[in-house]
Formats: C-alpha cells, sequence, structure tokens
C-alpha cells in the first residue's frame, strides 16, 4: 500500500506544541476538514471521541493512532503531526508511553471492514521498524515526512557470521491483527542485530501463520511465547526452554526476550540429534494430513466441543423436567415466563438452536483452522433453517472447512495484510458461500433424507427395531468412548434432534453394561482376576451409574480378544430390549440420571425396562468375561503342564 495516495503535505503537520489531547485532535479534523476530506467537521470529531472511549489508541515508543469511521467522511485519509513536547496523558498500551507522534485516520463507514483494517495494519507493520517511526518524528518539514512515508528502508548491513543460535517464538493477540504481527517483526530485526535465527510463528486472525515444523522445533534452543491468549498447540515445543510474555513486550524490548531466551537455552536440556530422514519424516507429517484423517478428526472434533454442550443443556432440561414432575408443578412448566419455563427454555435452546451450529463450526475449524468458524456456525444455522438436522450441520461443516481452506491456499497477500484479509474476506466470502450452497442447492434434498430417516425410524418396530438397537448397543461397548462409539452416539443425537428419541434411550442404557458386567465379573469370581484388576472393578461401577465406559478400558487393553467380544454382546441385547419395547429418552444423559426422564407406556414400565436392560446386559457380559477368563487361565495351566512334561520326557531321556 502506498501511504503517500491516502495525505498530502497540506496534511502533514511538525514540530507542533498542543497542551492535551484533545487539542491535537480538533487540529488534525480541521486539517482534514480545510482539504475537502469530510462532509461534516463536528460530525467526524465526534466519532473519534466515540473511538477513544472504546480503548486506547495510544500505542508505545511515542505513537499514536486515533480513528474514526463516519459517514461524514467523504474519502479515506489520515493527517499527521510531530509533537515538539511529547504528550504524556494520552491513553496508551504502554502506560509510560509519552506521544510525540500522531496520525489521525479517517475512514467512510462503508470502507470499516477494508480500508480501515488495511491501513490500520500497514501502519503498525511500518511502524514496528524503530528506524522508519524515528524517520517521520525527526522530519524538519511537512514536505520531508510526506517523502518518508513510502521511502525503502536502508538495507541492513549482513554480518560475516552466520547465526548459530536458533530462537522460535509464536505470537497472539485477541484481535489476531496488529501486535500479532508487529511483535513478530519486533523479534525478526532483534534476531538480525544480535545475529540470531528467529523463527516467528503468527497465530492471528488467519489461524496459524508460517507454522515451526518439527524439524524447525527440533534444531531450536528456545521459544518465546509472546501472546495475550492460549497458544494453540503448545506441547510441540515442551521439550524447548521457554519464555512466556505478553505481546506487547517485544515492542518494548525484543533484544532483551532474546538474551533471556539464550540464557535460558544455555542452561537447557541437551538437544537429541535427529538424522536427516527423521527429520524429513517429521517436516511432512507436520504439514500433511490424510484426506481419511483429516475427515475423521473433522467429526471428533465437532463431536467434542458439541459434548459440553449436549450435557450442560440436556442436564439443565433434565432438572426442570424433574422438578415439575416431583413436585406437581406441571403447570408451571407449561406456562410462559415462569421459572421453570425459563430453564426449560434454556436446556432447550442449548440442545435444539445451538448444537447443530457449534458442530458445523468445529468441523471447519479442525479443517481451516480459526477463519472457518464464521462460516462453520452460518452452515449449522443454515441446516437448522432447511430443517436438515445432524446430517445438514455435518456436512455444512465439511463445505465450511474445505471452502476455506481453499481460500487460504489461493487467496493470499502477503505481510500483515494477510490478517485482515482472513479478518474480513475468509468469514464473509466463506459463509456467503456456504450459507448460499446450503439454502438454495443442497437443502431440499438434504431435508428429504433427514425426513426419510426420521420416517423409518419412527417406522421401526419388532425385528427391525431390535436389529437397530443391537447394532447401537454393539457400537457403544465396542470401543468404549472411540470413534465408534462416538458414531453411535453422533447418530442417536441426530435422531433425537430429528424427533426421534428412541435411539438415544437404547444408547444410555448400554452406557452402564461394561462397567457394572466388569465390577460383578472381579467380585463373583474374583480369584481369576489380578488384585489390579479387583481394585479398578470396585470402582467401575461407580462410573457406570453415571454412563461412562471408559473405566473398562484397562480390561479391554489386557485382553481385547476374549473382553470386547464379552462386552459387545451383552450390550447388544440390551439395546435391543429397549428399541423394541419403544422406550424413548428426549433429554441428552446417560446412567442412572436418566431413568426418571425415560418414556413409554408409563414412565413406571419405562423406567423398569430400561434399567433392567441394561442389568440384565451386565448380567451377560459378566458371565462371558468369567467364563472367557476361565478358559484363558486353563489354557495358560494346560500349556505350563505341558511344558514341564516336555522338560520331564527330556531329562529322563
Amino acid at each position: 500500500m502506498k501511504l503517500q495516495n491516502l495525505t498530502t503535505v497540506d496534511l502533514i503537520s511538525t514540530d507542533l506544541t498542543f497542551s492535551t489531547k484533545d487539542e491535537v485532535i480538533r487540529y488534525l479534523v480541521n486539517q482534514l476538514s480545510e482539504a475537502g476530506k469530510l462532509h461534516s467537521e463536528e460530525d467526524f470529531y465526534q466519532a473519534v471521541i466515540e473511538r477513544e472511549t472504546l480503548s486506547p489508541t495510544g500505542f508505545e515508543g511515542g505513537l499514536a493512532i486515533p480513528h474514526g469511521k463516519s459517514s461524514a467522511v467523504k474519502e479515506a485519509s489520515f493527517a499527521v503531526a510531530t509533537l515538539r513536547k511529547p504528550l504524556e496523558d494520552w491513553e496508551s498500551i504502554d502506560e509510560e508511553n509519552k506521544v510525540e507522534l500522531v496520525m489521525l485516520l479517517a475512514i467512510p463507514e462503508n470502507e470499516a471492514g477494508s480500508t480501515h483494517l488495511s491501513l490500520l495494519s500497514e501502519l503498525m507493520t511500518r511502524l514496528a521498524d524503530p528506524k522508519y517511526k524515528s524517520r517521520l518524528v525527526q522530519a524538519s518539514s511537512s514536505e520531508a515526512l510526506y517523502a518518508a512515508l513510502d521511502q525503502e528502508q536502508e538495507a541492513e548491513q549482513q554480518t560475516d557470521n552466520q547465526p548459530t543460535k536458533t530462537i522460535l517464538a509464536v505470537t497472539a493477540c485477541p484481535a489476531g491483527i496488529a501486535h500479532t504481527y508487529m511483535a513478530a517483526e519486533a523479534l525478526v530485526r532483534a534476531g538480525n542485530d544480535l545475529g540470531v535465527n528467529v523463527l516467528v510463528e503468527k497465530q492471528g486472525a488467519n489461524g496459524i501463520e508460517d507454522k515451526i515444523s518439527k524439524k524447525q522445533a527440533t534444531k531450536a534452543d528456545a521459544i518465546i511465547f509472546a501472546a495475550d491468549v492460549s497458544v494453540k498447540d503448545k506441547e510441540r515445543f515442551a521439550q524447548l526452554p521457554s519464555i512466556t510474555t505478553s505481546v506487547a513486550a517485544p515492542l518494548k524490548n525484543a533484544e532483551g526476550l532474546l538474551q533471556q531466551a539464550l540464557e535460558k537455552a544455555k542452561n537447557g536440556p541437551v538437544k537429541e540429534n535427529r538424522d536427516e530422514e527423521e527429520e524429513e519424516e517429521a517436516e511432512e507429517e507436520s504439514y500433511k494430513k490424510p484426506f481419511k484423517m483429516e475427515i475423521k478428526d473433522s467429526i471428533m472434533t465437532g463431536i467434542s466441543y458439541i459434548i459440553p454442550i449436549i450435557v450442560a443443556g440436556g442436564m439443565t432440561l433434565a432438572f426442570a423436567v424433574l422438578v415439575s414432575q416431583a413436585f406437581g408443578l406441571q403447570e408451571v412448566y407449561e406456562t410462559e415466563g415462569s421459572w421453570l419455563w425459563l430453564l426449560r427454555q434454556l436446556g432447550g435452546n442449548m440442545l435444539g438452536t445451538l448444537m447443530v451450529p457449534i458442530l458445523s463450526a468445529y468441523m471447519a475449524y479442525s479443517i481451516a483452522d480459526k477463519p472457518a468458524l464464521g462460516p462453520g456456525f452460518a452452515a449449522g444455522i443454515s441446516a437448522n433453517l432447511i430443517g436438515s438436522g445432524f446430517l445438514g450441520g455435518m456436512l455444512g461443516g465439511f463445505l465450511a472447512g474445505y471452502i476455506i481452506k481453499y481460500l487460504k491456499q489461493n487467496v493470499q497477500t502477503s505481510g500483515t495484510f494477510s490478517g485482515f484479509v482472513s479478518f474480513w474476506l475468509y468469514p464473509v466470502l466463506g459463509t456467503l458461500s456456504v450459507g448460499s450452497i446450503m439454502l438454495f442447492v443442497v437443502g431440499e434434498p438434504l431435508a428429504a433424507i433427514n425426513n426419510g430417516l426420521i420416517g423409518w425410524l419412527e417406522g421401526l418396530s419388532g425385528g427391525n427395531a431390535i436389529l437397530l438397537g443391537a447394532i447401537i448397543g454393539a457400537m457403544v461397548s465396542f470401543d468404549l468412548g472411540g470413534p465408534v462409539n462416538k458414531a453411535a452416539y453422533t447418530f442417536c443425537i441426530g435422531a433425537m434432534a430429528s424427533g426421534n428419541i428412541m435411539p438415544y434411550a437404547a444408547f444410555a442404557s448400554v452406557k452402564m453394561v461394561s462397567a457394572f458386567a466388569v465390577t460383578g465379573a472381579t467380585i463373583i469370581a474374583k480369584h481369576y482376576f489380578t488384585k489390579p484388576e479387583q481394585e479398578v472393578g470396585k470402582q467401575t461401577w461407580l462410573l457406570g451409574l453415571a454412563g461412562i465406559t471408559e473405566g473398562a478400558i484397562p480390561f479391554m487393553i489386557n485382553d481385547p480378544l476374549r473382553v470386547i467380544p464379552s462386552l459387545v454382546a451383552g450390550s447388544a441385547v440390551t439395546g435391543g430390549i429397549v428399541a423394541y419395547f419403544g422406550i424413548g429418552l428426549a433429554v441428552p444423559g446417560a446412567g442412572i440420571f436418566s431413568l426418571a426422564l425415560v418414556e413409554g407406556p408409563s414412565l413406571i414400565v419405562a423406567a423398569g425396562v430400561w434399567l433392567g436392560a441394561a442389568l440384565l446386559g451386565a448380567f451377560i457380559s459378566m458371565v462371558l468375561l468369567i467364563v472367557s477368563r476361565k478358559n484363558k487361565l486353563k489354557k495358560q495351566q494346560d500349556s505350563v503342564k505341558e511344558q514341564e512334561k516336555k522338560q520331564m520326557e527330556a531329562a529322563i531321556n
């Protein structure tokens, strides 16, 4: 961007004296008005003052960039003033900042998301260089300062010695724009001055840029985390000595931070030596992910983010239902505006309104990082609008993720401006694209498929219902919380969201089977199990009451060929029984807490069948666990006896 195109010599003033911030702003607003850049001087002044109340426009090192976005501005421009006596009362990010260079940006309201962001970005990037800023401050005339705005920076002298140390850095600020990039550039410049190789990963509005590879992390000496938000994938650098600071710290003392990092590197652990082939494999792994794995990771990410929503919303709704039933408050429960009605709406909206958009958004996020969140949410909202339920939400998540991934690969800019492009272009274009596809292209077919699935589920009875319930039950206990379990969970939640509550009732009942079976087996036939297994078994039933299957994982790991079939068999029986009797559960949850919420011919019958099915399935799995363990031990004993017999025969001969 050529800054001279947005200002003139008449809008630049040097070596002025003012007493207050307001005097400076009024002066620069007047300059813009006299230059014909404003429709109304007073309206624009008010816009600038309103912006001043939101957050500081003073930065560090004597810099302030006030700005206003208003319909009173005819065309984007900026005015500049250098001050003979620095102002100490300008609210700044750095409390010690004494302002001596002020640049007032005037942006038309309809360019707030484009020109404003790109201009601010360009200024912040250039002014992060002390040499550039010094040239502006020291300009002796308006003409000299105007000429210095786009003057190429002097080429830095190259040192004869190649850098012998490598320091990594991650920069991130809440907005993901100015400070993220300014801090990165400050560290790189300081590294050049010190003869240190500095590699910076920027976690900004465009997601992760200049991602540090495993190869680079392996060769580095230390890392600096300059961030005001959580650093993504921080565990990648666990082996490196580290310094954690704010994103503004490198702007004040980048050289000092690098010195600290070098000092820590001296006392840090010795770096592992890895051959070139290992490093190349790590490099490739860092950047490439197979398509199938990307799809699976996307689904698992989306599910992991909706689980807290489902639990919180489901339990809130369950609380409202239980209170209304326990205390005879059904009328309060149904009365609009009552406290129970509000709780019911809170839980219901978390499940009915938030669930699908969050699933879509974080599936998209897994594929294309932060810029995909907006389009992902749009895809989920579109899925709700067209009535396509979870199927539409998942398809929308994929679409949003890959649309943004395509844009990031094919619509790129360089430098700081890339953060602004992703801040505006990617989300807006992605939202319009995925929203249009979901609403006008795939909407009716998806809704038809979803309605067809609902109709099929509602029409299931007899053998078909038993088969569906058995499949759900087998999937739940096949890997105890793994991908297969999660696939069953997704199907059941999707069916519930579409109005069919039988699959989730089967799912919730089966969630108790594995834990109860393990506890029963280790108590009734404890002589077949080791002491550690017995101790685990004593506690597993408690997890089962809460619908947590993971307690049985130690048994599965130790003997998967026997344990998995044993648990799957009992779980399939449980799922089949619940489905056959048409038991339903309209509130997400699992374990004994759902007992009073199941639906059927009557609450007592439904609860009895639902819990009885879980206990019967647990009994079947328990018997199979005991029998299979007994046979295993018998085979081991027979094998030992056979070996002893052979040894005795060999000794006699």
